[in-house]
């Protein structure tokens, strides 16, 4: 019979040696996609930083201090 607790962890909640050797064909590929993936949201956040640092925003209008009311209250 199979023992129906079977899983890929220790009691410790330690990968066994099933699960790393199920993941080692996986893991230089996977380190490679997050690395791209980080480069590109990188050179995304930096462009985008770049591009409104710029923009010196002379073309908008800004209105001049509030003024009193006529009636004094």
């Amino acid at each position: 019979m199979a023992n129906p607790h079977s899983t890929y962890y220790d009691r410790r909640l330690r990968q066994g040696p099933a699960l790393i050797r199920a993941r080692r064909p996986y893991l230089f590929k996977n380190a490679i996609t997050g690395l791209g993936l980080c480069a590109i949201v990188g050179g995304i956040y930096y462009y985008t930083l770049n591009a409104v640092g710029q923009d010196n925003f002379e073309d908008v209008k800004v209105p001049d201090a509030p003024r009193k009311s006529a009636q004094g209250n």
